[in-house]
């Protein structure tokens, strides 16, 4: 089964996001946990909750990712930006609990001149103040385009921060199609050597989310712009060769294309007419 859903507003609570993925032929989908330029979250309401789980229970949504801000700043230079950084995730991560057993994808940061292993090294450390034992949530290192100082360009940088986490259990990957492609992974001519290559520095076992989208710039451009599904240099055939890709069946896929809601049903509808499981 293909499970694969977008990114929608969280603004109306976990029943509306549930409701409107069933309406768009999505099984799951991506939300913020608060606005993703500010720092507001808006509270959680039991109602709320409870009546989500019951939908979920009878329209199969299993699985929802969560997506933290992209202010959000694990390694910045600025210790105060890390501090906020740091209050926010652990926030996140106690109020993701209402929906346990998910998981919590987040951007790893940017270095601001550190150098990547200063970088590494704190949000490693971040990452080991904010994660608990008894927690349910899996926390998610986003793959990145690697423009400026971000870290997360490669999957080296993925593998060092995982490796200094301590809590392995409660750490995977997402891998972003756009992203990856930017960074200079060639995911249209050599899906087989990217994947054979993610396996051997991380680990297929790792990666709990896919990123499905389309890039608007050329291979190894070194940024960040999110395409349609086929409106893209990456091109609409390399997205039906990873959903139907044996490594990464299972694996849950959201869309982060420039859509309204009509748009993503669209992509859903193509992607579920093109999957082969």
């Amino acid at each position: 089964m293909l499970t694969i859903g977008c990114h929608l507003s969280s603004s109306s609570g976990f029943y509306h996001m549930g409701k409107e993925a069933i309406e768009i032929g999505a099984n799951t989908f991506q939300f913020f946990t608060r606005n993703p330029r500010g720092s507001k979250a808006k509270a959680i309401d039991p109602k709320d909750v409870e009546r989500f789980h019951a939908f979920c229970a009878e329209n199969g949504i299993e699985r929802i990712l969560a997506h933290a801000p992209y202010t959000l700043n694990a390694c910045s230079k600025d210790p105060h930006v890390r501090e906020f950084a740091l209050e926010t995730m652990a926030d996140d991560l106690v109020r993701m609990e209402y929906v346990p057993g998910n998981c919590y994808n987040f951007h790893p940061g940017s270095h601001v001149g550190q150098g990547a292993e200063e970088g590494i090294r704190l949000i490693a450390d971040t990452l080991n103040q904010i994660l608990k034992p008894e927690q349910t949530t899996t926390v998610l290192l986003e793959t990145m385009a690697g423009k400026g100082s971000e870290v997360g360009r490669s999957f080296e940088e993925i593998r060092a921060i995982l490796d200094r986490v301590e809590l392995q259990d409660h750490m995977g990957v997402c891998l972003d199609t756009c992203h990856v492609y930017d960074a200079g992974y060639d995911i249209v001519n050599d899906l087989e050597g990217v994947l054979e290559q993610f396996e051997r520095i991380i680990g297929l076992s790792r990666l709990r989310a896919i990123h499905m989208n389309d890039s608007k710039n050329p291979f190894a451009s070194h940024k960040d712009r999110h395409e349609k599904i086929g409106q893209g240099s990456i091109g609409a055939e390399t997205m039906i060769r990873i959903i139907n890709h044996p490594a990464l069946q299972g694996i849950p896929v959201y869309l982060e294309t420039p859509n309204e809601l009509e748009g993503y049903a669209e992509e859903i509808r193509f992607l579920r007419d093109s999957y082969r499981g």
